[in-house]
């Protein structure tokens, strides 16, 4: 097959951020969108995993969104999103990402879901989650991008949970003292990128 397919459901942060790597490096792609409630035999058949993003390209299975995007980036990658040349923006880049992936997500779910979390207010998983937002504030202070002058893999990844942080109420965030990272946020909201990823 010439076209790679991809099975993916919009809101999901992980989909968002292999879609994001799939359009900047111009994979033609067919994009199946996925209601999580009825999820398709086609994609159930390729992933037992069952959940999105799932990328059918060249004959194999991609079902990890990072591995998606590693896979795009390795056919095309016109801005240098994986810093080649740059082995500390590289490794700042891995942490970041397994922070967010490992760490930030779990604080994120439980902010985004306190009733299934009942042991602690949501404030209190708003206050875990902070200490990463803190951290990206910080390294925003000396330039416009996380781990380079310009924009890496470390902030397409992030990107989306940080959206889905910010978004669980929309007016703290709008007041909290991270005034680097609003901006940082806002920029990727009104890229061409996002809002073509988004368009129904």
């Amino acid at each position: 097959m010439n076209r790679a397919v991809l099975y993916s459901f919009r809101r999901c942060p992980y989909a968002m951020r292999a879609r994001m790597a799939l359009r900047y490096s111009a994979v033609e792609l067919e994009i199946i969108e996925v209601s999580l409630k009825a999820k398709p035999a086609e994609m159930l058949a390729l992933s037992s995993k069952g959940t999105v993003p799932v990328l059918w390209a060249d004959g194999r299975v991609i079902d990890e969104s990072l591995e998606i995007m590693d896979w795009a980036l390795a056919r095309h990658n016109p801005q240098d999103w994986r810093l080649l040349g740059d082995p500390a923006g590289q490794a700042l880049m891995a942490a970041l990402i397994r922070e967010n992936d490992q760490v930030f997500k779990q604080h994120l779910n439980r902010y985004k879901y306190p009733e299934r979390h009942p042991e602690h207010p949501v404030e209190h998983y708003r206050a875990e989650g902070e200490g990463f937002l803190r951290q990206l504030e910080a390294l925003l202070e000396t330039r416009p991008f996380l781990a380079a002058q310009h924009q890496s893999l470390a902030d397409v990844a992030l990107m989306p949970f940080v959206r889905q942080f910010a978004h669980v109420d929309r007016q703290w965030f709008a007041q909290a003292p991270y005034p680097n990272l609003q901006r940082w946020l806002q920029r990727f909201l009104d890229s061409e990128l996002f809002v073509a990823i988004m368009a129904k």
